[in-house]
């Protein structure tokens, strides 16, 4: 049975209009709050609600939410008096799921993992992340204005004893100074936009007089949280270190209000690509229509829908992981169904440090001599003819007319490798010493040259 919208879910839903003064809706113990206070970003911060006593205030908890508010060593929990006024009073309401603690995030489930991408494997130094040959994750911070309850780094995230200090942040600079490979470097925490503005512009001026990095980006989930914080002031000095993308954090159309849809505009006015990161979330998000619903209210805010990640095997986060098909399923409804910018990429950040994997519906449908068999997202299938002559490339004049481009030696290209023929195999570690099953020996003797080499 269909449910009509209450009044507050109307007024959140409601298109921005440029210029617009509309306001979400307060619960009402902020209601006497004077405006220019409630619009001051510091007095959101202090004074953001953790407790039982606090939350009870805004909304009638749940016997399992008192579980997970009571219990010890919970995630930490803050929310924004901005961000509690989403708060639906549906235990399960889409945004309430993400920032109310529940008693099922303490149960453990099969392949959980405190660090589930491998991240300290991959850190050179403290709150730096290496994982791909050219950019790099620089974790600046492990404070946010609010704390998901799904959070991937939940194991030092909201851990004010675990924050990075100025040491940390020469450490990570001067490791990037060295290491001229890196052209892309990820500000993230923890939110960078949290921190104190003289800082983050320091990190950003070090990085940009770095010769060889050519994009910062920050990863943000402030401006759902907080959209109070994206002021003017902010917005300029942002824009001074160019090029510059920030990626916002949505996962629900009803996160994107009025408020969220004026900080975005002055982001995207001060020349700043947007995109947004979702995680697919069990009872939050994991219907086609409510994607469908959520892409379109981005573009509708300049902001392009970038990734759609696969929840992570991250400790607390149980409940809210989908079966794999459910993405697919997703983008299935998506692809052709609406425009192609409005699409993100479904990615599985692969268990063990593997990085993002990229999943879609399998469009071709077989392969032949010259043909393709590809179907589309109606179903209709066509044939297309390949090139009858055989396929050559002069790779040393097409290279000349490609200045300042030199691929890293020591970068390992997997599969690509095997594409282009610098590789003819990608062996598992020890195939060699278990398949030459005692012969090398017998090989060596016979003076006769091993198989296995031709094949490294």
């Amino acid at each position: 049975m269909a449910v009509s919208p209450t009044a507050d879910q109307k007024a959140v839903d409601k298109p921005f209009a440029p210029g617009a003064q509309e306001y979400t809706p307060r619960p009402a113990i902020w209601a006497d709050v004077p405006q220019e206070k409630w619009d001051d970003w510091r007095w959101q911060l202090s004074n953001r609600l953790n407790t039982i006593e606090e939350l009870s205030q805004v909304i009638d908890l749940t016997e399992e939410e008192l579980e997970g508010l009571s219990a010890e060593g919970k995630f930490r929990v803050d929310i924004t008096p901005y961000f509690a006024s989403l708060l639906e009073p549906d235990p399960y309401g889409p945004v309430r799921m993400q920032v109310i603690p529940k008693g099922r995030e303490l149960v453990p489930f099969d392949s959980m993992m405190a660090d589930s991408l491998a991240e300290d494997a991959h850190s050179p130094v403290p709150g730096l992340v290496h994982r791909y040959p050219d950019r790099v994750l620089m974790l600046t911070t492990t404070q946010c204005a609010s704390y998901c309850r799904y959070c991937t780094r939940s194991r030092v995230v909201g851990d004010p004893t675990a924050n990075f200090s100025r040491a940390d942040h020469e450490a990570q600079l001067e490791y990037l100074r060295n290491a001229s490979q890196v052209r892309d470097v990820l500000l993230s925490g923890g939110d960078p936009l949290t921190m104190p503005e003289r800082m983050l512009e320091y990190l950003l001026a070090q990085l940009r007089e770095i010769p060889h990095i050519e994009i910062i980006r920050i990863g943000s989930r402030v401006p759902v949280f907080l959209p109070q914080r994206i002021t003017d002031e902010l917005v300029e000095m942002l824009r001074k270190y160019h090029p510059l993308w920030i990626n916002i954090h949505v996962n629900h159309p009803r996160e994107i209000t009025p408020e969220l849809s004026r900080a975005l505009a002055k982001l995207a006015d001060a020349g700043i690509p947007l995109g947004n990161q979702s995680v697919l979330l069990r009872g939050v998000n994991d219907l086609p229509e409510i994607q469908m619903a959520l892409v379109h209210k981005l573009v509708k805010n300049r902001v392009r829908p970038y990734y759609l990640y696969q929840c992570d095997l991250v400790q607390g986060a149980g409940h809210f992981r989908t079966p794999v098909s459910v993405g697919l399923e997703i983008i299935e409804h998506l692809r052709g169904h609406t425009s192609g910018y409005a699409v993100p990429t479904y990615v599985i950040d692969a268990p063990g440090g593997g990085g993002k994997i990229p999943v879609m519906p399998e469009y071709v449908i077989s392969r032949g001599p010259g043909k393709i068999v590809l179907r589309n997202y109606e179903g209709f299938i066509t044939t297309y003819t390949e090139p009858e002559d055989e396929y050559t490339r002069n790779r040393e004049q097409m290279l000349k007319y490609l200045e300042g481009y030199e691929r890293d030696e020591g970068v390992q290209l997997g599969v690509a490798g095997l594409v282009s023929g610098h590789k003819m195999t990608i062996k598992p570690e020890g195939f060699d010493e278990v398949h030459r099953r005692g012969r090398k020996g017998q090989v060596e003797k016979r003076g006769k040259r091993n198989y296995w080499d031709d094949y490294s």
